[in-house]
């Protein structure tokens, strides 16, 4: 009995350093990033390694790739980070190049708008309380979310020029 209990506290300590534990990414380390939409998970890789992975939420209608502005969805393919925002209406963003020109002439044949101005960014100024619970739900116009604490290490660890694959 005694030694199920050492045990059971030893697999509980293991546990909580493992929720605990926090991996610090350094600054400008980040030069490709994969999403995969259907896990709703994003991560970061550095010269070929992976140094971090997030939860995120996506577009409020996420399946399948951006086709127009307006649509909801989050954009599969491969992009760059083009830019990094420290004023942005929602805490901290980095853009994402949607569209490409593919994405561009696409839309145009069908007459619609391809849209743009994807980002990820963390949570709306009025909303930083949510912190992790914004996961719950697909929520943005066709970004890709996380908490701000988390964005403030991934806008800190992207290179501008960084590689972005975005996946179902």
């Amino acid at each position: 009995m005694k030694y199920l209990i050492l045990l059971l506290l030893i697999l509980l300590c293991i546990g909580i350093w493992a929720h605990w534990h926090r991996v610090d990414i350094d600054v400008n380390t980040v030069d490709m990033i994969r999403v995969y939409k259907a896990q709703r998970k994003m991560e970061l890789y550095g010269e070929g390694e992976l140094l971090k992975s997030y939860r995120i939420s996506l577009g409020f209608n996420p399946t399948g790739h951006k086709q127009r502005e307006g649509d909801g969805k989050t954009p599969e393919g491969r992009y760059t980070i083009n830019d990094k925002n420290p004023n942005s209406s929602y805490y901290l963003n980095v853009g994402v190049s949607y569209p490409n020109p593919a994405d561009v002439a696409h839309a145009k044949a069908k007459g619609w708008s391809a849209g743009g101005d994807i980002k990820i960014h963390g949570l709306p100024t009025r909303y930083k309380w949510l912190g992790k619970i914004h996961r719950l739900k697909d929520w943005t116009a066709g970004c890709i979310a996380v908490s701000n604490k988390e964005m403030k290490e991934i806008y800190d660890a992207c290179k501008i020029g960084a590689v972005i694959e975005i996946y179902n």
